[in-house]
Formats: C-alpha cells, sequence, structure tokens
C-alpha cells in the first residue's frame, strides 16, 4: 500500500477464522476478511479498516498456512507441476463495522514440476509458515512457480489493483496522501 502512495497504520486484531468447507473460496476469504475487519474497526472507529485473507486452492480443496515443515513440503508436493488458484477476500469496513463492502480476486498460478530437492532448496530459503499454500511468490517464487495469470499482488495477499479502484470510487473512505 506504501508503494501505491497509501498513508496506514497496521492493526493486527485476534480473529477466530471460518474453517467452512462449504463455502466457495470467495465466500470463505470474505467472511474471514470482513472478521478481521469489523474487529479492526472497533479498535480504530473514525477509521477505513481493509481486512484480507488469502487461500490457496488445488482441485477445489484450500490449503491453509502450513503447521511445520512436513506440511510445507506435502503442500509443495501437490502443487508441483499443476496450476491452482490464490483467493484473497478483502472487507473493508467504516463507521465502527456498521458499513462494511467485500470483494474476491482469484489468480490462477501454475508451478513447475519440482522435485524433492528444489522443494528442500526452497523450504531452506524461505520462511513459509505464514504462507497460504506454503510459499510466497515475492520470495525466490521464480524457483518454483512457471506462470502468473491474473493480479500478482493478489498472490502477494492483497489486489492491489482491485483495491485502488474501490477506493477511488469511495474517495471519502480513502486513505491515500
Amino acid at each position: 500500500m506504501r508503494e501505491a502512495g497509501y498513508a496506514f497504520a497496521v492493526v493486527a486484531p485476534e480473529v477466530e477464522e471460518a474453517h467452512d468447507p462449504a463455502l466457495t473460496c470467495e465466500a470463505l476469504t470474505m467472511e474471514n476478511a470482513r472478521r478481521k475487519a469489523v474487529a479492526g474497526a472497533l479498535l480504530r472507529p473514525d477509521a477505513l479498516v481493509i481486512g484480507a485473507d488469502t487461500l490457496v486452492y488445488v482441485d477445489q480443496h484450500p490449503l491453509g498456512k502450513p503447521a511445520d515443515l512436513a506440511e510445507a513440503r506435502d503442500m509443495l508436493r501437490r502443487l508441483s507441476g499443476r496450476r491452482h488458484q490464490v483467493c484473497t477476500g478483502v472487507a473493508l469496513a467504516t463507521e465502527a463495522g456498521a458499513r462494511v463492502d467485500t470483494f474476491a480476486v482469484i489468480t490462477d498460478v501454475t508451478f513447475k514440476s519440482i522435485d524433492k530437492g528444489a522443494i528442500y532448496r526452497y523450504l531452506d530459503l524461505v520462511h513459509v509458515f505464514d504462507k497460504a499454500g506454503g510459499y510466497a511468490v515475492q520470495e525466490h517464487g521464480h524457483l518454483i512457480v512457471e506462470r502468473v495469470e491474473g493480479s500478482m499482488s493478489n498472490v502477494i495477499g492483497l489486489p492491489m489493483e482491485t483495491l485502488a479502484d474501490w477506493l477511488a470510487r469511495n474517495p471519502d473512505t480513502s486513505a491515500q496522501d
């Protein structure tokens, strides 16, 4: 956001995330983003609060953040040589959470075929425990990612193009300098 010229402060409220397999990727990530934004808006009632939640989906199955290295290796093996989706839900809360707008962005990502050695090398370089799908495209992504179709910023975790459009359409809530 700073690179796009927005002034902001980070608020990290404690939020219990939903884990409902019956929800679509868009619905699940938007619900978790809404929970984060509303909780943040209660802490900063006079501010526009943006919450985001990103999940990686392969075969319509969500891959969250790996709990340990074994799970991270399993996720990367599962993604190897395959196309998957990265879905980020975004919620924008104002008026202490009384008003909340949401949207979701999906980007297709194709992994290179990566063997066990490449997986171990990648995991030696990148801390992945806080990364959906067990990877970070912005950190040595060239080692594992073949192609990104759509928003790169979405894969990183915040679809700036769509967010900037929303902020431009809602100038009374914008935090731009």
